[in-house]
């Protein structure tokens, strides 16, 4: 199976939004990576618009050409953009105003019912439906309850752990909450912390098709470009879909 390189550019908005300007520009930085590797373009679309703007998805919408997966709360607002642009696929996380980035995994267990109901809905509008959430396999059952084609796997711990060279246990999690998701029909994605290091452990993991990846990327194409940090991300998780 070839993996999948999901390429968030949240933070090229971020950049614009520091000076409320127009550069640099998302929808530019989404034909750049197309162009060196990205398999799809990921944006979160959040309540307080810090960063991606309602505008910049209907751009995206016109010059994405492969596939656009939109990260939003599970809110009657987020539900009403999302079925009226239709992404390729959202994925539903947990959202706080204060957070800097999103902490952890949705609890699918304890809000199955109300997100039965977003999922219902997305996939009434023709949109793949996936859940962020932690390597537990009871958010895995969850998540399969409440009718999501897909998981995203929160891979923040692991990537934590891995900077004191003890990431075993959370990568086990990992491997083991993937493998359950994958048996009960479910595609699995992951996400979250991952650059070119600490993903390699993860790429081993067979279940796992699709990684997105965006603050390592952007970090790093500070420095070399964003086309080049793009294709070496890509270059290697293209790679490990297919030397097994």
């Amino acid at each position: 199976m070839r993996k999948r390189l999901g390429v968030n550019i949240d933070h090229v908005a971020t950049l614009r939004q520091a000076r409320r300007g127009r550069e640099p520009d998302p929808a530019a930085a989404a034909v750049i990576a197309e162009l060196h590797g990205a398999d799809g373009i990921t944006i979160h679309l959040r309540e307080d618009r810090r960063h991606i703007q309602d505008r910049d998805l209907a751009i995206l919408k016109e010059v994405v050409r492969t596939r656009i997966n939109l990260e939003m709360a599970a809110t009657e607002e987020m539900l009403g953009i999302a079925a009226r642009l239709a992404p390729f696929s959202a994925t539903l996380v947990p959202e706080k105003r204060e957070e800097v980035t999103t902490e952890g995994g949705l609890d699918v267990l304890g809000q199955r019912e109300a997100l039965h109901g977003a999922v219902s809905r997305l996939r009434e509008a023709g949109i793949l439906v996936s859940l962020f959430i932690d390597p537990d396999l009871a958010q895995v059952r969850a998540s399969k309850q409440a009718g999501a084609d897909a998981v995203e796997i929160h891979t923040g711990s692991f990537c934590e752990a891995f900077r004191t060279g003890r990431y075993e246990e959370e990568l086990g999690k990992i491997r083991t909450a993937a493998a359950q998701a994958s048996n009960v029909g479910l595609k699995v994605f992951a996400g979250h912390g991952l650059d070119l290091r600490n993903i390699v452990p993860v790429l081993s993991i067979p279940a796992i098709e699709e990684f997105n990846i965006g603050h390592s990327i952007i970090s790093r194409a500070v420095f070399v470009g964003l086309g080049p940090a793009v294709r070496e991300m890509a270059d290697r998780i293209h790679a490990a879909g297919t030397d097994r």
